[in-house]
């Protein structure tokens, strides 16, 4: 038995290396061709490894861009819509699953209602009030339409459900209030959920294109997804360029990444536990 099972992870281990591979190619494939000319990459027979590897790409990147401008605001957009995702999402979903008041089920399901409504349709609506706000161009439009997360809402609710009610029982006892017994006693106990989220929701705001395309006009303002378009000419690809900057917006994300993997894997796995 101990045989058959050392055989089967051997063999699992085998297909998810060979597997991971197969997906790092096309990461592989944009770096590599991130060293080579524009010519060699659209060359009629191209190849994996840059015949003359040059940094050109990159050169070209920081020289005829404000990149690290681009990175700032990045950065600030992303940062500050991941702490508001999880401050909200924690609080709301600590109201969900640890009090009751009228119209509660209801409520919850019209948070969820919303995860099913593409953003395309809300996009109009959004822009006409961000517009009235008067924050068309700038930054505080990519972050306000996405400081709360139903997704999040949802995720903490579970999590939080599952914490008993002696522990907050206790802290009341002992004097603390319904923010102190947030802070101190549920926060802790959900921080690998929180770690998961807040990668996803980093991810997934520092990927915004869609959206801050329509809202950002100043190239002083952009964000670095908008950097690929900005490289786009009108008749010609500079793709060397282009790989350039897509290699240098991926790096923050990996970063972030392999500093918090361990809550990450660990968020996901207790995701089946009660």
């Amino acid at each position: 038995m101990k045989t058959k099972t050392t055989l089967f992870d051997g063999v699992l281990i085998a297909v998810l290396t060979v597997a991971a591979c197969i997906m790092l190619l096309p990461y592989l494939w944009m770096v590599l061709s991130s060293l080579k000319s524009n010519m060699e990459i659209i060359s009629a027979t191209p190849t994996l490894l840059p015949e003359q590897p040059s940094f050109a790409g990159y050169e070209t990147v920081f020289r005829e861009a404000p990149f690290w401008r681009w990175l700032a605001n990045s950065a600030v957009t992303s940062v500050l819509v991941t702490a508001a995702t999880l401050f909200t999402s924690a609080l709301a979903g600590y109201i969900f699953a640890k009090y009751e008041f009228p119209g509660k089920k209801v409520l919850f399901v019209l948070v969820l209602g919303t995860m099913m409504i593409p953003f395309q349709v809300i996009m109009i609506p959004t822009y006409l009030i961000v517009s009235k706000l008067g924050l068309i161009n700038h930054l505080a439009a990519v972050i306000l339409p996405n400081l709360v997360s139903s997704y999040g809402v949802f995720l903490a609710k579970q999590f939080i459900e599952d914490i008993p009610k002696d522990l907050m029982e206790a802290a009341r006892i002992d004097g603390a209030g319904e923010l102190k017994v947030m802070w101190r006693i549920i926060t802790p106990l959900i921080m690998p959920m929180l770690s998961a989220l807040g990668i996803f929701t980093f991810m997934a705001s520092w990927n915004n294109y869609l959206w801050p395309l329509i809202v950002l006009n100043d190239t002083d303002n952009m964000t670095v997804p908008l950097a690929l378009v900005f490289f786009n000419g009108a008749h010609t690809v500079n793709y060397n360029v282009v790989m350039s900057a897509a290699v240098l917006i991926t790096v923050p994300v990996i970063i972030v990444f392999l500093i918090f993997q361990k809550q990450f894997i660990k968020g996901l796995t207790m995701t089946g536990m009660k």
